[in-house]
């Protein structure tokens, strides 16, 4: 087969230790890379943008910052529509506070705040973990969601409680507001996930990544072997928030361009993330994006093969969507519980030494 390791050879450790250590999963790399930057730009669309690749982007942030919290930390939350929320809202106060401001640096620091709010809210993992930390990590949704409805100067004191993005420009592109351009949005949304996917995968491979995992596999023997148990849940809950406000930022700013808290960050959105990460794989990059890729592209294709195609009405096709990606999804877990990121892993590694017995 075509997939081998024969004749790459590896000459200093770090060759040996790099992401990609075959030469083919590089040049895969390399023109998926290829192909997102250069020729899809050329060819979107509105309907490919709003529908299809601005959410998968968005939505990848978001998972990965989940996957960091608890497939790498294995610190359980529910939280995820919350976090988005105190990013949008952050963005917002940014945007009608500092007009000038690029809104590169708004969505950068709107992640800072979030992560400042995450911090607060991973104190109690602490001292609770599993199931009573998903319980206060709820109770932070309800609360951020009822601060944001109630609090009027989050909203500019808006009689209807609605915010709406204002025009921002990067290099002289529109990227926020009703005029900018399907691609310039697209670009702006690329560039953000792969510097962060970048971060994140760099991250979990060094120091710290080994602390949360350390954390993640046996608290206690991690502590004894040395590992600040204070120090390491708070990273996670840091880095992860740092990255679900990047996403809920962008959700607002570029994606919805206007939202109303409750509709847009509802505990429905911490969900959607949370089987994003299961059906993808906990504690994988690849996986945060598999996972996003599934529930993002899955009910676009539906919708349109049963309204476009078999004629059903869209109030029975929305329902037969849920059935569909609720089946699809216990078949996913029942297949391989460790998520598509671990079945792909597999696929590779049988490849790799095919035609023998595994």
């Amino acid at each position: 087969m075509f997939y081998r390791e024969a004749g790459d050879y590896k000459k200093t450790y770090a060759e040996d230790n790099q992401t990609f250590p075959l030469k083919l999963d590089r040049y895969g790399y390399y023109v998926i890379l290829a192909v997102a930057f250069g020729i899809v730009p050329l060819v979107i669309n509105d309907y490919w943008a709003s529908a299809v690749l601005i959410p998968f982007l968005i939505w990848s942030i978001a998972a990965l910052g989940l996957n960091i919290l608890v497939g790498y930390c294995g610190q359980l939350s529910l939280g995820t529509g919350g976090f988005m929320a105190v990013g949008a809202y952050s963005s917002y106060k940014l945007m009608t506070s500092f007009p000038d401001l690029n809104i590169f640096f708004i969505v950068l620091i709107s992640g800072v705040i979030t992560a400042a709010v995450g911090v607060v809210f991973g104190l109690p993992s602490l001292r609770i973990k599993g199931f009573y930390l998903a319980v206060a990590t709820l109770a932070a949704q309800f609360f951020l969601v009822w601060l944001f409805n109630k609090v009027e100067w989050f909203y500019n004191y808006s009689a209807s409680g609605q915010i709406s993005a204002p025009t921002r420009t990067v290099a002289g592109f529109e990227v926020t507001g009703a005029t900018a351009s399907p691609e310039a949005k697209y670009l702006f949304c690329l560039v953000l996930a792969v510097l962060l996917a970048w971060f994140a995968r760099n991250l979990t491979r060094g120091r710290i990544g080994r602390s949360w995992m350390a954390i993640r596999d046996m608290d206690i023997a991690a502590e004894i072997i040395g590992v600040n148990p204070l120090k390491t849940k708070l990273m996670a809950f840091a880095v992860s928030s740092f990255l679900i406000g990047v996403s809920g930022s962008l959700f607002f700013a570029v994606y919805l361009g206007a939202v109303e808290v409750g509709e847009a960050f509802g505990i429905q959105k911490s969900f959607l993330v949370l089987f994003m990460i299961i059906i993808g794989g906990l504690g994988s990059i690849l996986g945060s994006f598999i996972g996003a890729a599934f529930l993002v592209l899955m009910p676009v294709l539906l919708k349109n093969i049963m309204v476009g195609q078999l004629g059903f009405p869209i109030d029975i096709a929305a329902h037969f969507e849920l059935l569909i990606i609720g089946f699809l999804i216990m078949l996913t877990l029942v297949l391989e519980p460790h998520g598509i990121a671990q079945l792909w892993r597999v696929t590779k590694q049988k490849l790799r030494l095919w035609p023998f017995p595994h």
